[in-house]
């Protein structure tokens, strides 16, 4: 199966542990397929930019004796640094060191900004790299959830300046931000609500059926896409 978006094109190849070779050689066959097909329309794959990752759980990962190439432990498609086995681990390490970055680097010129000004610059740096792909991040362990919130909440801390043990819940409200866990769901059920628009206005079960994301969270999407209506969200953050 081939996927390609803008100049990134994605080759998957799937097979069992057991049949690894023949897997590569088809692998094989497509790239140089590709290198072809480009060529001939007067375009060049990146052969340095090209990664090759094998994905499955550590018990499959395990069996594999194929060596011809040097395989890497994770990539970067689209912005989202995947490992071999899908637990987004590497993703949520490399988001952490670049949201601590930034306002370390803030707080040196904190002095000089005014309170609205700092909220844009922390909304810019920060909030969008915890928001962006975040979809994808559904099912993921609570301790990788966990770590996500604790930049959130330290961000949040450095824009009103609480102090560390403080609790956290008034403030995101105050802030009018969603947790970490509930943004990931409104995402995505924005993202289904689009999927349901393209092929009717059927939402499909299997989406349903993993527990991750409601019936009501698809009604809250619509609310909020709707110019008729105004969106209300209920959760932990509100007052009953």
């Amino acid at each position: 199966m081939v996927h390609a978006y803008a100049d990134d094109t994605q080759v998957y190849v799937t097979t069992q542990a057991s049949d690894q070779g023949t897997a590569m050689g088809r692998f094989t066959s497509c790239i140089v397929r590709i290198r072809d097909w480009m060529a001939s329309n007067r375009l060049k794959l990146n052969e340095d930019k090209t990664q090759v990752i094998w994905l499955g759980t550590w018990q499959q990962l395990s069996k594999l004796t194929e060596n011809r190439l040097t395989l890497p432990n994770a990539t970067v498609p689209l912005g989202v640094l995947i490992d071999s086995q899908l637990s987004m681990s590497n993703h949520i390490a490399a988001l952490s060191r670049s949201c601590f970055f930034h306002p370390r680097q803030l707080r040196l010129i904190r002095q000089s900004l005014t309170p609205e000004a700092m909220n844009t610059l922390v909304q810019a740096f920060v909030t969008t790299r915890l928001d962006s792909c975040n979809s994808v991040l559904v099912g993921i362990c609570n301790q990788l959830l966990q770590r996500m919130q604790v930049i959130q909440n330290a961000t949040a801390r450095f824009i009103t300046g609480v102090r560390r043990f403080e609790h956290m819940t008034p403030v995101l409200r105050n802030l009018h931000w969603l947790p970490i866990w509930h943004r990931i769901k409104f995402k995505t059920a924005i993202l289904v609500l689009q999927m349901s628009s393209w092929h009717g206005s059927t939402i499909p079960s299997i989406i349903l059926h993993t527990g991750h994301i409601s019936e009501w969270t698809i009604q809250l999407a619509i609310r909020h896409n709707s110019p008729t209506h105004c969106a209300t969200y209920k959760d932990s953050l509100r007052q009953p």
